[in-house]
């Protein structure tokens, strides 16, 4: 039976309403043994047929399905889209809770594209919304989510704090929430035991080692009572290198090869990947350095045939770690070059992935914004209500405008851009981003880190022209669009905004507080190359803050 046959006969929506119902039971069966193809398949079938039907809350669960699959098979842009599309949907009915649990998976195929802002950005939405509901469940994800965040960008003790918060939340969850908690807070230990050992703080490793074998221990009996390959082969990579942390060299390496079986016969190709490098990793470890380099070689090599590229820089770096312990100095420079080389290429691939994923967010800011708008018209022609005029004013403002700095938002930069780029003459874009905004955030709070951003929006429309566009392009982050201006003159425009930022008194919010800003500038020679322009921007600006931020970069 066709999707319009279901619609169109008499009894169509409750027949729907079942196939939906059906569908969404098989996915959810399939992704919890571990086939998520076969998932995504009925999920993407019962998320259209939910579609047609205009039926939201079935919709947004077969959407939320899909997501949580798709990441788990690498195809994370796909993932973010099923996510942003449900909680446009969510919006419409008010359903905060859902929303809540959409945003926090949402979080996870950004960090694994390396967009952590994003990631960090959607989780304090779910934070808010699930402070407000008093929700613990919800406060749990949250936390045990942005902890992982966190020790993706590397911040492993700011990770553990998280972590070990949302573990004090486990009690009385399902197996599958009690599983993640248990096994994120033994894989962050494998990264904070080296560093505490590193940093002299000898009996503090020693416990967390111990503790982290006890949970990732009960992580795999979890995994296997609920016979989960996906999950007994994560947990069993994690113990593995744990034992080897605890000096258990040869039990270190009976549970990742066990690991990376699981993996080879379902076809898991990432944890495969990190089985063959974490092999490696336990023979550097015991003093193997020749074997090392052989092992890392090999998982190198799949890592990139599979396109895993984070997972290939680390192999990079431990890899030139390797062959200096060889005496192989210049294999060792080799490999370190290739790390920052792919470093460079992923952060224009974030880049691009955030171009498209602005594109879809403008597709659905347009959807809501049309949704909306014939709403408020069919009400306005039913009741001819000057109230409801008004309302429709204020709608259409809150659209283009956004409400924190009052600039123009992103769906506005997306209209006015290619007006600018079109007209005679020359055109810059500077991309600026506030310097170490989390951490006026963490120590002053975010209410300081609101009035940060609407001061800084004041001095930069103080600073620019009438025929200038400045807008807020998400987070801390800001675009200038200088009409008429050669990048020189770009760059001196944008180094005087910085200075300004610099200069202000910032005391006046709260004692002690600094606050500078970094810029990447670039040119656009028309509508064709607005996107291009951007992403060179972004790159300059990623330049500014690794050359030590508070300074403009534009070439």
């Amino acid at each position: 039976m066709s999707v319009s046959q279901l619609v169109d006969r008499p009894a169509s929506q409750a027949a729907a309403v079942e196939t939906i119902g059906r569908l969404i039971a098989r996915a959810e069966q399939m992704r919890l043994a571990g086939d998520y193809r076969a998932g995504c398949e009925s999920a993407q079938q019962a998320a259209e047929l939910a579609a047609s039907i205009g039926d939201v809350p079935r919709q947004a669960d077969a959407l939320r399905s899909l997501a949580n699959q798709l990441l788990r098979i690498g195809r994370q842009e796909e993932a973010i889209t099923a996510c942003r599309t449900a909680v446009a949907a969510l919006e419409t009915i008010g359903a905060d809770a859902t929303i809540c649990e959409i945003l926090t998976l949402e979080a996870m195929p950004l960090r694994d594209l390396g967009m952590h802002e994003e990631a960090l950005e959607a989780l304090a939405r779910a934070r808010e919304i699930a402070q407000a509901l008093g929700d613990r469940d919800l406060l749990y994800w949250v936390h045990n989510r942005t902890g992982v965040v966190h020790g993706s960008m590397g911040d492993h003790e700011l990770s553990n704090t998280y972590l070990s918060q949302a573990l004090t939340m486990a009690a009385g969850m399902d197996d599958e929430a009690r599983f993640c908690i248990l096994n994120n807070i033994g894989d962050n230990a494998t990264y904070e035991v080296p560093r505490l050992r590193r940093d002299g703080e000898h009996e503090r490793a020693q416990q967390m080692l111990t503790d982290a074998l006890g949970w990732v221990g009960e992580a795999l009996r979890l995994a296997r009572a609920a016979r989960h390959p996906f999950r007994e082969s994560l947990s069993l990579d994690n113990y593995g290198v744990l034992l080897a942390l605890a000096g258990d060299v040869a039990g270190a390496a009976e549970h990742i090869e066990q690991s990376r079986l699981i993996a080879v016969r379902a076809g898991y190709r990432s944890l495969e990947s990190a089985a063959l490098q974490h092999q490696a990793r336990v023979r550097l470890m015991n003093g193997e350095p020749a074997t090392a380099v052989e092992g890392l070689l090999v998982a190198l090599e799949r890592a990139r045939h599979d396109g895993e590229k984070p997972m290939a820089m680390e192999i990079l770096r431990e890899l030139s770690d390797a062959y200096e312990q060889v005496g192989d100095f210049q294999a060792a420079l080799h490999s370190y070059r290739d790390f920052h080389d792919l470093e460079r290429g992923i952060h224009n691939q974030v880049a691009a992935a955030r171009a498209r994923m602005a594109a879809h967010h403008f597709e659905l800011d347009n959807a809501r914004l049309e949704a909306e708008n014939a709403r408020l018209e069919a009400e306005l022609q039913r009741t001819h209500s000057v109230e409801l005029a008004a309302a429709n004013l204020v709608w259409r403002r809150q659209a283009t405008e956004d409400a924190l700095t009052g600039l123009p938002n992103r769906r506005t930069v997306d209209q006015r851009l290619p007006v600018l780029a079109a007209a005679p003459g020359r055109l810059c874009v500077a991309v600026a981003d506030v310097d170490l905004f989390k951490q006026v955030n963490d120590r002053y709070g975010h209410l300081v880190g609101d009035e940060v951003l609407r001061r800084i929006a004041g001095v930069f429309l103080d600073g620019v022209r009438e025929t200038d566009l400045v807008a807020r392009f998400g987070g801390e982050e800001f675009l200038v669009a200088l009409a008429g201006t050669d990048v020189a003159e770009a760059r001196a425009a944008c180094d005087l905004l910085r200075a300004r930022v610099a200069g202000y008194p910032w005391e006046q919010i709260a004692d002690g507080l600094r606050v500078t800003i970094s810029f990447g500038v670039a040119e656009i020679a028309g509508p064709a190359d607005i996107t291009a322009g951007l992403n060179v921007a972004d790159q300059r600006l990623y330049e500014a803050k690794r050359a030590g931020r508070n300074r403009v970069q534009a070439d």
